[in-house]
């Protein structure tokens, strides 16, 4: 079955943009994943489709309309996960791309302007999550992104099925570093290691790399590993 995303969004000349490139954008055209793009400015009210309006108890910026949100939401909701992209949602995860890759697609709702009516947020149980801590002019990048590390785990996306095994945060680590031809280039050498034709020497050498590493640059990661580890 063909993995489906649906994107709501106000700019949808922004899709598939840069998904439909590479391992993406040749999945898209091999059907192995499918994507609608729906504008939400269709759903607006009256003449205008107005989407937007000033936020009750003031302040600046505008506020999209429950209303319209719902409506747009209820044109493609069929039990997949509705997924709107904000700042204040939960950090967006590795895992969190496993489990969408695991079903039969995603919803997602783009926001603009101060973001969506929190009772269209309730009304759809839609889950917050957040690509980073900054802030975007809009939901579209951020879901770019989030389709980006979803299909690629798709089957029949990528090449080998090991490589994602062995990339960052696949074990609550970052990855280790890469090396290729020539053995050495600009006075710098290839660790001796990767050179041996050991294979658990290599193997020991990416593990204990891929720790230190972690412990460095991301020491939350290394806090939150599960102790078995």
């Amino acid at each position: 079955m063909t993995w489906r995303a649906s994107v709501l969004t106000l700019f949808p000349d922004m899709f598939p943009g840069p998904l439909g490139q590479s391992l993406a954008g040749r999945a898209l055209q091999e059907t192995i994943w499918s994507l609608d793009v729906a504008d939400i400015r269709n759903f607006g009210i009256g003449k205008h489709r107005k989407v937007d309006d000033t936020p009750f108890g003031g302040g600046a910026g505008m506020v999209m309309r429950a209303d319209v949100v719902d409506a747009a939401v209820a044109s493609v909701a069929d039990g997949r996960p509705i997924v709107y992209p904000t700042p204040r949602g939960r950090r967006f995860t590795q895992a969190d791309a496993q489990r969408f890759a695991a079903g039969n697609g995603i919803v997602l709702v783009c926001g603009r302007y101060e973001g969506l009516d929190q009772r269209a947020i309730e009304a759809r149980s839609m889950e917050e999550v957040s690509i980073g801590d900054y802030v975007l002019s809009g939901g579209e990048l951020a879901a770019l992104v989030l389709l980006d590390s979803v299909v690629r785990l798709l089957p029949g996306v990528m090449g080998a099925a090991e490589s994602a095994e062995e990339e960052s945060f696949s074990a609550g680590l970052l990855e280790y570093p890469h090396f290729t031809r020539p053995a050495e280039w600009a006075g710098r050498t290839v660790p001796d290691v990767l050179l041996s034709g050991n294979h658990a020497a290599v193997a020991a050498w990416r593990q204990a790399e891929s720790e230190q590493i972690t412990m460095q640059r991301r020491p939350d990661l290394w806090a939150a590993r599960p102790s078995n580890l």
